[in-house]
């Protein structure tokens, strides 16, 4: 099965979304699911 991981373009916009106060339950919701997708940083 192929891994899920969210791109940095659709990451930072699911960033702002949860920072902004108009941002419904929903939207903060699949935010939140984009994001936990995201790849974590490698340290070199």
């Amino acid at each position: 099965m192929a891994k899920k991981v969210t791109s940095k373009k659709v990451a930072t916009k699911a960033s702002k979304a949860l920072k902004d106060k108009r941002s419904s339950g929903r939207t903060k919701s699949i935010a939140g699911s984009a994001l936990s997708q995201r790849e974590k940083k490698r340290k070199k």
